[in-house]
């Protein structure tokens, strides 16, 4: 039987310049990416078209904000609204979005408002310094940096600042949730007729801070206040250090930027400006430390619904005046915050009480309770209803 013949597949030919072939080929080929100096660049152009809108925005806000103050019947109330002030801080953060935290969106609106307001008059604040103490802090979180901020060396000269019309607020610390009272803030209200118009709390943390390593410290600096609210963390951690006191924390932390072996308890803020090393931070004992600065000056502020109002009272130097006292915010359901006790200066017996309480003196109930509370009193003086503000950190 005849073999059939092979049959061979004829050979697919070469595919010719701009065949089907070559087309699919070029299919599969990715195209290159563009240079990363090109995407860079439009980023860039992006960014600098969003900063310029910003920059309008941000001018027509705080133009905005000047004429409304402007227009007010009483611009003077504008230029010091803690409730306005708070109750936009709390409106920025429900509308916040992120990423920027409510701090970041908080400080820039601070600084816009506080330029805004300076157009119309510049504010005099004098503060318990040097600057970047923590009343320095308190003093910026209220008013801004758009405030001429007055530095004194003692609380006295804080009340006297603005006793003489050099200033028109002060900013002193009241009290501590670790140490208490200020004692001398308390003293300086029975002699100035000055009133508390609105108060700052601010979380305080405590940082130890060198410009040597943490083994080297020998000594640290810091204001009593300070060194008490650490005094745990110090005894368990640098039993070989010399606790020294000083008159504030930024006095502390220069000493710790020039002397060799020193350190300072202080704030963050203060470690920036004396270009300072954080050897160990948040060292407080309490971690829900915190302040209360007290806003004096000579005016009072309009009720607001959540208010406190604290009063100066010297009751008789005798068994039950103290208890028949209390009994009137017990019988009006009013709620005693703060009750601190400090006695009198000079011959007299006895002593004058400081009492904070929720409401503003111009409620009935809060006005029935004052006024009878006068009539059992030696000595009773209002220093002030503001609104209640929350911690800040």
């Amino acid at each position: 039987m005849a073999k059939k013949p092979l049959t061979r597949k004829p050979e697919r030919p070469e595919p010719k310049t701009g065949s089907r072939g070559s087309n699919q080929a070029s299919a599969n080929h990715k195209p290159a990416k563009p240079p990363a100096r090109a995407v860079t660049s439009g980023m860039e152009a992006e960014i600098q078209r969003i900063d310029k809108e910003l920059i309008k925005l941000l001018n027509k806000r705080a133009a905005a904000t000047t004429k409304l103050i402007e227009a007010r019947p009483n611009p003077q109330e504008a230029l010091f609204d803690p409730h306005a002030d708070d109750n936009l801080w709390r409106w920025l953060e429900s509308e916040n979005q992120g990423p920027l935290p409510p701090s970041s969106v908080r400080g820039i609106f601070k600084e816009l408002v506080s330029a805004a307001r300076r157009k119309v008059k510049t504010v005099r604040v004098a503060y318990l310094g040097p600057p970047f103490s923590f009343t320095h802090l308190a003093a910026i979180e209220r008013f801004g940096t758009w405030v001429d901020l007055i530095p004194v060396s003692t609380i006295a000269a804080v009340f006297e600042e603005v006793n003489r019309g050099n200033a028109n607020y002060g900013l002193v610390p009241i009290e501590n949730s670790t140490d208490g009272r200020v004692i001398d803030t308390l003293s300086e209200f029975q002699k100035l007729p000055l009133r508390i118009c609105g108060e700052v709390q601010l979380a305080i943390h405590q940082n130890l801070m060198s410009r040597c390593p943490r083994g080297e410290i020998t000594e640290i600096y810091s204001k009593p206040q300070a060194l008490s609210q650490c005094r745990d963390w110090l005894a368990r951690n640098m039993p070989q250090a010399r606790q020294i006191e000083v008159t504030s924390t930024s006095t502390a932390a220069q000493l710790a930027r020039d002397k060799p072996g020193a350190a300072a308890i202080a704030s963050r803020q203060a470690a920036v400006e004396y270009g300072l090393q954080i050897v160990a931070e948040a060292i407080q004992d309490n971690a829900n430390n915190v302040t209360r600065f007290a806003v004096i000056g000579d005016e009072t502020s309009k009720s607001t619904g959540d208010d406190r109002t604290s009063v100066l009272l010297q009751i008789p130097h005798e068994p039950g005046s103290l208890a028949d006292a209390l009994q009137l915010f017990k019988k009006s359901k009013i709620n005693l915050t703060w009750i601190e006790s400090f006695p009198l200066r000079g011959p007299e017996t006895g002593y004058l009480f400081f009492l904070d309480f929720e409401g503003h003196m111009s409620e009935a109930r809060v006005k029935r309770t004052l006024e009878e509370l006068e009539k059992g009193a030696v000595r009773m003086e209002v220093l002030g209803s503001y609104p209640r503000s929350e911690p800040v950190d």
